[in-house]
């Protein structure tokens, strides 16, 4: 029998006034058995509505929200779910490490502007996912997590298995959790957790199902609800405005990812302004890079050329969609520029950067009322500015394409190769290595959702399934992983999905056998290493074990043949790519390094120079 629930209980945090009916219906409704379900009369775009099982009943809201591929390992408490989602033709795939589930949720996401979705166990379940996910919530990414929990009732015994505290494990790393506390509650907990993940700043949000509920059978009638409203403050626009109407001020727009889907409106501002463009490390592309007024990324010492001279120039920044987080600006070396900061979270603003004006709005709203008042605030054309940015950005390119590393590959020359290969539309995934800084300056792109990196948490090794489970949603583009040896030691296994499935994804592995990222931050301050050198691996065998195919770029002559040639064979292909780092700045560990050390103290400046003055008489040689 159904246990006996008051109001509040059975509707939890999830439930709308369908749930309220099934509630209030909990001490009579009879129980039965579930009988065969209708698809098209049970799993529609517009609810979920008829008697079926919990794990029916879930599959139905993953129909309805028209999810394009559920992530994950079933286990012995979600079974009865994987098995719904058979039933309902709701996609999935099986990923070789429950580490790759959230990730790949997370790519999907990216990829297709879209809510990713996973699902797992309770215990390792959900902790092998927690990188994954703190990812999504540092990156303003939508994913859902359909998480199994076990029994939680009051009767329910002790010492089962996976039963770890796991909600006090997922609330600290979702945007929010929605726990079931009664099988009425499933539909209507889902589609909660799709709209918090799509509204505001997106992120990860988690659904918590005891695994009973998944066998205990309800007529169910639930909806999704309305979108949440999108907040704007008159007042304060109007203030913004005021500043954008003084035509003395010279105006430069500083864009995320926030922009992702304001693209047009936010070019059109551009011009109306004749404003420089630069965007974030995850912002890369809302912006065309072949726009006359887009500069790269970054506008500080740390971003492109173009950008830091370009915004030598300017008055008033205008941020939008953009979290000023610490990757993006080299550890907070940002010049000293007066700031007006839009963005949908409140929580952002004004926090890492002095600001003028702030406005809590989405980007696209914000950026197309501004393009209402545009006669107000637009310049006369500057093709002086527009000459010195086409300029400055040859320069980067020159300085990209030229070769400065040998004899093995140069990073830097083999991205830029890279971009020149692909199209305009190809989807590219680079890891954390010591070259993701080379990347973003290098790679080229044309629009939003082309190139992905783990920019704010940094989780090594992320590429790789990342790059899998967009493949898996985007069949229609060709996709590139770029990492490291390092990150490839985290995340290879995965390799054997894509081999599995068919995905035709092009793995490039660049190796110089160490954690170079970590020698260039050691070295200059300790004058040795420490834990950072790397076994040694066959590539070419790991591909045959895992069943890839594979091939080798091992000097600057064959990157573009050996590029080519990956892009030749059939299928998921591993490719390892022989570098070096030496003989390369990289401009934002420069920045990171230069504002590291104003930052210190005198004692701490005097106590630096001691160990450095020391260890460079006396060296040792003990780096590892």
């Amino acid at each position: 029998m159904s246990p006996r629930l008051n109001r509040r209980e059975a509707l939890g945090t999830a439930v709308g006034v369908a749930g309220v009916v099934a509630a209030a219906t909990t001490a009579t409704a009879p129980q039965a058995e579930a009988g065969p379900v209708e698809l098209g009369r049970f799993a529609r775009r517009e609810g979920v509505r008829g008697r079926m099982t919990g794990a029916q009943a879930a599959a139905a809201a993953l129909r309805c929200e028209a999810v394009r591929c559920v992530f994950g390992i079933p286990g012995a408490q979600n079974n009865d779910l994987w098995d719904a989602f058979k039933a309902y033709e709701v996609p999935y795939m099986l990923v070789a490490h429950e580490a790759s589930a959230s990730v790949m949720a997370d790519a999907s996401a990216r990829a297709t502007g879209e809510v990713g979705v996973f699902s797992v166990v309770p215990g390792p379940g959900l902790t092998n996912c927690l990188t994954g996910i703190g990812e999504a919530l540092y990156d303003s990414v939508p994913i859902v997590g359909i998480v199994t929990d076990i029994d939680r009732a009051a009767n329910a015994p002790v010492g089962q298995v996976h039963g770890l505290p796991n909600e006090a494990l997922l609330r600290p790393v979702v945007k929010a959790l929605f726990t079931v506390r009664h099988q009425a509650e499933i539909p209507g907990a889902i589609f909660q957790a799709f709209r918090v993940a799509r509204s505001g700043e997106p992120g990860p949000v988690g659904v918590m199902i005891p695994y009973p509920f998944f066998n205990e059978v309800w007529d169910y009638d639930h909806a999704p609800p309305p979108p949440l409203p999108v907040p704007f403050d008159e007042a304060a626009y109007q203030r913004i405005v005021g500043h954008l109407r003084d035509r003395r001020k010279r105006i430069g727009i500083y864009a995320g990812v926030g922009c992702a889907e304001a693209g047009p409106s936010l070019a059109a501002v551009a011009e109306a302004l004749q404003a420089p463009v630069a965007t974030s490390v995850s912002g890369k592309g809302v912006i065309p890079d072949a726009h006359p007024l887009a500069v790269g990324w970054g506008y500080g010492k740390q971003g492109t050329r173009a950008a830091e001279k370009a915004f030598q120039d300017v008055d008033l920044v205008l941020a939008v969609g953009v979290r000023y987080s610490e990757v993006s600006t080299a550890n907070y070396a940002i010049p000293k520029t007066d700031v007006i900061h839009v963005d949908i979270n409140p929580e952002n603003l004004g926090r890492n950067v002095p600001t003028l004006h702030c406005l809590c709005s989405d980007s696209r709203v914000f950026l197309d009322r501004l393009l209402g008042d545009v006669a107000t605030i637009c310049r006369p054309p500057a093709p002086a500015l527009v000459q010195k940015i086409q300029n400055l950005r040859q320069v980067d390119r020159c300085e990209a394409r030229t070769v400065k590393i040998e004899p093995c590959v140069d990073p830097m020359y083999f991205l830029s190769q890279l971009r020149c290969v692909l199209g305009p539309e190809e989807l590219i995934f680079v890891d954390v290595t010591a070259s993701t800084h080379w990347a973003s300056e290098t790679v080229e792109v044309q629009a939003s959702r082309r190139y992905f990196t783990p920019s704010d948490n940094q989780s090594m090794g992320w590429a790789i399934p990342a790059s899998i489970g967009a493949q898996r949603v985007r069949p229609d583009r060709h996709v590139v992983c770029v990492t490291g040896d390092g990150c490839f030691l985290m995340s290879a296994m995965e390799l054997s999905s894509a081999a599995r499935l068919g995905l035709p994804v092009k793995f490039f592995v660049f190796d110089d056998g160490a954690y170079h990222y970590m020698q260039m931050l050691q070295e200059p301050v300790y004058r040795r290493t420490t834990a950072t050198e790397i076994a040694h691996i066959d590539y070419a065998a790991f591909a045959k074990g895992v069943g890839v195919g594979y091939n080798q770029i091992a000097s600057n002559a064959d990157v573009v043949p050996g590029i080519q040639r990956t892009f030749g064979l059939a299928g998921p292909i591993l490719t390892h790519v022989r570098v070096s780092y030496d003989g390369r700045e990289i401009r934002w560990l420069s920045a990171l390094r230069s504002h590291y050390i104003n930052e210190l103290s005198n004692r701490q400046k005097v106590r630096l120079a001691a160990r450095i003055g020391v260890r460079a008489v006396t060296p040792k040689d003990d780096s590892d």
